[in-house]
């Protein structure tokens, strides 16, 4: 095999060889209209590892002969950044609208992405910068305002297959073999949708493949792949996106009453090697926020698992979060909690500090007692049902209901506690 990976060898040479892009470089593409007119605006490219970021803006340069320059947001400081600028607006090869490359540019400190400001408005570079991670929080505002942001898809499975045959068909050292592709399942599933990585690791598993016998093919398998990979690593970044994707997913889970979800995605954050304290907190979360009082011991349990996972840490934990994930998941939902609190901090923003009641007022001593604190409350127990009718909230918002019960069981039977108390106010 040759000493460059497969990967790099079969890196595309033209924009029509990239593939899973077609939004952004197919007939109706943007970027190929874009291209066409001899237009390359400054814009950031948003996506997963390995679907071509590099590659699309070395290409596009390659397509408008521009000076292509790349700086990595790793190793490079802002003093790198000034240099290039400066010989961009000199004379000789950077003089012609270069083409400034920034990988990882989420990496960029605040001071090295303004250090770009005034090259990139004025022309002197064309940026291109890649991220794996969202650039609303990561790119500084104004470097937004003056670029475009284009989102790179994750690979299809159909991408991802394709890649495999050209490569078989076109790569001068593959070609050169028999190989009979059986099993693509654990392929596919070690490259995590990185063409790059499934370029490499089907080539390690081309090398670690033996003939069964001289002349046969080399047949890759399964369990060939797992072979060569030992582990299949979860592409799983706890600072990232997918870190936010995948507990997103996984409260929407339970939220929705999917407890087959809900294990899938917790299990994806266990493989990653997630925090299990972010885990059970946002656990605790959901609890009050969607299940509350439809059924109050959900709290409990999630309050229960947070000191369980404190006490007890990997691989253990695992079970209990998937038992609360279960119990949250099954249980009647009701977000009336978390709409009555929103409700009324709106009420307080609305109407400002409003005076409490004279009644409701606290009379610790003689002077506030003369002042009429407190006077003409009625203690609730001394009434009959132990409630009464006098008004709780400031005058300015008499009669409001925060809390409006939802239809499940539980809120039903406090739905008909208080309209006994309240009556009309709860709909009798």
């Amino acid at each position: 095999m040759e000493a460059a990976p497969l990967a790099e060898r079969m890196r595309p040479t033209t924009l029509d060889e990239v593939v899973g892009q077609d939004h952004l470089l197919g007939k109706d593409g943007i970027l190929s209209k874009a291209i066409s007119a001899g237009i390359l605006p400054s814009m950031i490219l948003w996506g997963p590892p390995g679907v071509g970021k590099t590659t699309m803006a070395q290409l596009m340069a390659k397509a408008l002969d521009r000076p292509f320059h790349t700086l990595s947001a790793i190793s490079s400081g802002v003093k790198d950044i000034r240099e290039v600028i400066a010989k961009a607006g000199g004379s000789g090869f950077f003089s012609r609208n270069a083409v400034l490359f920034i990988d990882e540019i989420h990496r960029f400190s605040k001071a090295q992405q303004d250090s770009l400001l005034g090259a990139v408005e004025k022309g002197i570079v064309t940026l291109i910068g890649a991220t794996t991670e969202n650039p609303s929080f990561e790119v500084i505002g104004a470097l937004l305002s003056r670029a475009q942001v284009y989102v790179l898809k994750p690979l299809a499975e159909e991408d991802l297959l394709g890649l495999i045959d050209r490569a078989m068909r076109k790569d001068r050292e593959l070609c050169s073999l028999r190989i009979e592709l059986e099993e693509t399942g654990a392929l596919l599933r070690a490259s995590g949708g990185d063409a790059r990585r499934l370029l490499n690791t089907f080539e390690l598993c081309v090398r670690a493949a033996k003939p069964g016998r001289p002349g046969a093919p080399i047949v890759i398998t399964d369990a060939v792949v797992l072979d060569v990979v030992q582990t299949t690593a979860a592409r799983y970044d706890k600072q990232g996106d997918l870190h936010y994707d995948i507990i997103s997913a996984f409260i929407k889970s339970m939220r929705g009453s999917d407890p087959n979800a809900a294990v899938y995605w917790l299990a994806r954050m266990v493989e990653g090697g997630e925090d299990p304290a972010f885990i059970a907190r946002r656990m605790l979360i959901l609890a009050s926020e969607d299940i509350g009082n439809a059924d109050p011991n959900a709290l409990l349990l999630a309050t229960t698992t947070m000191q369980a996972v404190n006490m007890i840490g990997w691989p253990e934990s695992r079970i209990v979060l998937a038992q609360c994930a279960i119990y949250l998941a099954c249980a009647p939902k009701s977000n009336t909690s978390y709409r009555a609190i929103g409700e009324a901090q709106e009420a307080v923003q609305r109407t400002g500090d409003l005076p409490v009641p004279i009644h409701l007022r606290n009379a610790p001593t003689k002077l506030m007692k003369e002042l009429g604190n407190g006077r003409d409350y009625q203690y609730s127990h001394d009434a009959p049902g132990h409630y009464s009718s006098q008004e709780f909230l400031p005058k300015a918002l008499g009669g409001t209901t925060f809390y409006h019960p939802s239809d499940n069981k539980r809120e039903q039977a406090f739905a008909a506690y208080l309209r006994l108390v309240w009556g009309s106010k709860y709909g009798q």
